[in-house]
């Protein structure tokens, strides 16, 4: 007779405590958490946590923002200390004269899986399941802020960053469900005393049913996302502030900006678009360095734009706070000056035009200490005597040549006096029907006499800078070659013979080589570009600029320190 073993079916719906259970399956722990995993709902259930990241800290963010364009819907919940560090719009908004904070409602949090485990073992051993719930010793309660982007009436309104009050109404019936409804995540009974033990499976039907109530409160402060797959396709103004947005709250967490890396065009309008944003927000501070960083990227090509297009990237470099961007627009306005007059007086600050006309101002008085140098310079004969007419025509000769050929340089051309109007053919017509003019009548006005040589206009910075740069060629190509010394010398037929040319061509070989010395302080450069292309060996030909761009720029003279 063979014995079977008897079952005992009331054991198989006691369950000991959670250690022991864990114990007795810890050889097999692998196949079992394997093979019960699927077919498993998750709806409501404590597996799934809300991410507490960037865009959207469910757990610690206060701050609500919803940017919504044409359509499409992008929710930020981020942490006011931050915001209110790196914007002082939202320092503003935020504190206590301005701020419309709502004070959220008090949720139940779920104790930790590692309480839970506490809590069953006190139950099965002493009877009781009280745990420490975390936060329900809160000292203050949480507040929230709310935000949404205001569209304006038209388009000529910029778009801004209204304040709301936080509809809290909504998290009453969430956070206190009627007490007799049967749910899905829960019986909805009241809560059982706390003398009388809980059993695992109750633990985890109220751990549910508290998650499901508190993501439900937290989903009903958000705006109601809307369909974006029906919504029609964003214009590039929408697509671009909707970018922006996401950048300037990017920046504000320390993530890279999404801007374009290859084309500098591109580049340069996405940044000019999130610097304007940021200093709608007054975050200047954190977005420039960013910005910044990007364009620098660009290097050789970034150097070139701003050799295209100064006054741009002048206003870039200042809303950034480049350094190195803003000196190098700067260089090449004041070189031209005053070509771009007239648009840095109506569109900056008066701060950058008195930085401008300082740096002018700078550069005029060397150029007039080194004009003085140079009509000042001599040639000696064999014995060291200065040369003149007496000592040695010929040298004076080409002393004069040189120092003509400078003052008609430096100097614009003579303006052509005003033509005599003449008087038309049926003026005259009327004057001989009328008889010949009375006597009375007194002699006509004299001519304005020519003042244009008695009082020239001063040449602008740009047309003396090509002078300059003539004079400090290396070389000493291009201005007083061969052939002008030729024509000079033919002004003088008794003089004209080879040895008089080969004098007159050595001396004037002599006083090129001073006054490069002389113009050497003007052709120092403070330029990228120009460095770049001396670096790479393209040639001081096409390494220089057409006008002077040896200007400085110190750091007192940075205009952001100045605005501080």
């Amino acid at each position: 007779m063979v014995s079977q073993p008897e079952y005992n079916h009331s054991s198989l719906a006691l369950r000991g405590p959670s250690s022991v259970v864990s114990a007795r399956s810890s050889s097999r722990q692998h196949v079992s958490s394997r093979s019960k995993r699927y077919n498993r709902s998750h709806t409501g259930g404590t597996s799934y946590v809300p991410q507490n990241e960037f865009p959207v800290f469910s757990h610690s963010g206060d701050v609500e923002i919803i940017v919504a364009i044409g359509g499409r819907e992008r929710r930020y919940l981020l942490h006011r200390h931050t915001l209110t560090r790196c914007s002082g719009f939202f320092e503003v908004s935020t504190s206590q004269e301005w701020s419309k904070a709502s004070v959220l409602p008090t949720l139940p949090e779920p104790p930790s899986r590692e309480l839970s485990k506490i809590g069953e073992e006190a139950g099965s051993n002493s009877g009781s399941d009280i745990t420490a719930r975390p936060g329900a010793t809160s000292p203050s309660p949480k507040r929230r802020w709310r935000y949404e982007l205001d569209l304006g009436v038209d388009r000529n309104d910029i778009p801004m960053l209204v304040q709301k009050e936080a509809n809290v109404g909504q998290n009453t019936s969430a956070q206190n469900p009627p007490p007799t409804t049967n749910s899905l995540f829960g019986d909805g009974n009241s809560a059982p005393s706390a003398n009388v033990p809980r059993s695992k499976g109750e633990h985890t039907r109220t751990h549910s049913s508290s998650s499901f109530f508190r993501s439900v409160a937290n989903l009903s402060l958000s705006h109601p996302k809307t369909d974006e797959r029906n919504a029609p396709p964003l214009s590039e103004a929408d697509a671009d502030l909707l970018r922006d947005y996401d950048n300037l709250f990017r920046i504000f967490y320390n993530y890279p900006p999404v801007l374009d890396g290859i084309s500098i065009v591109d580049a340069y309008l996405q940044c000019k678009s999130l610097l304007t944003l940021a200093d709608q927000y007054d975050a200047l501070a954190v977005v420039g360095p960013r910005v910044d960083h990007h364009l620098l990227q660009f290097q050789g090509r970034l150097w070139k734009q701003i050799e295209k297009y100064p006054v741009s990237y002048l206003r870039l470099g200042h809303l950034s706070r480049s350094k190195v961007i803003f000196q190098e627009a700067l260089i090449h306005i004041v070189g031209q000056w005053p070509y771009h007059e007239r648009v840095i007086r109506s569109s900056f600050p008066e701060i950058i035009l008195d930085i401008i006309e300082d740096k002018v101002d700078e550069l005029e008085e060397t150029v007039s200490r080194i004009e003085g140098r140079l009509f000042r310079l001599n040639l000696t004969n064999s014995r060291g005597e200065r040369v003149s007419p007496q000592t040695s025509y010929v040298d004076w000769l080409a002393l004069s040549l040189f120092r003509q050929w400078l003052a008609d340089k430096m100097n614009p051309p003579p303006v052509p006096p005003p033509s005599v109007p003449h008087s038309s053919s049926s003026f005259s017509s009327r004057q001989h029907a009328s008889g010949p003019p009375s006597r009375s009548s007194g002699p006509a006005p004299p001519a304005p006499a020519n003042t244009a040589l008695s009082t020239p206009a001063a040449l602008t910075l740009e047309a003396v800078g090509r002078v300059y740069r003539m004079l400090g060629s290396a070389t000493g190509v291009g201005y007083l070659d061969r052939d002008d010394c030729k024509r000079f010398l033919k002004l003088s037929p008794d003089l004209y013979t080879r040895d008089n040319l080969r004098r007159i061509e050595k001396r004037i070989d002599e006083l090129k080589s001073a006054a490069r010395e002389v113009v050497r302080p003007l052709m120092g450069t403070g330029l990228e570009l120009e460095l770049d292309r001396a670096a790479g060996g393209t040639g001081s030909a096409t390494g220089k600029m057409d006008y002077l761009t040896c200007i400085e720029l110190q750091r007192r003279d940075l205009p952001w320190d100045a605005e501080v």
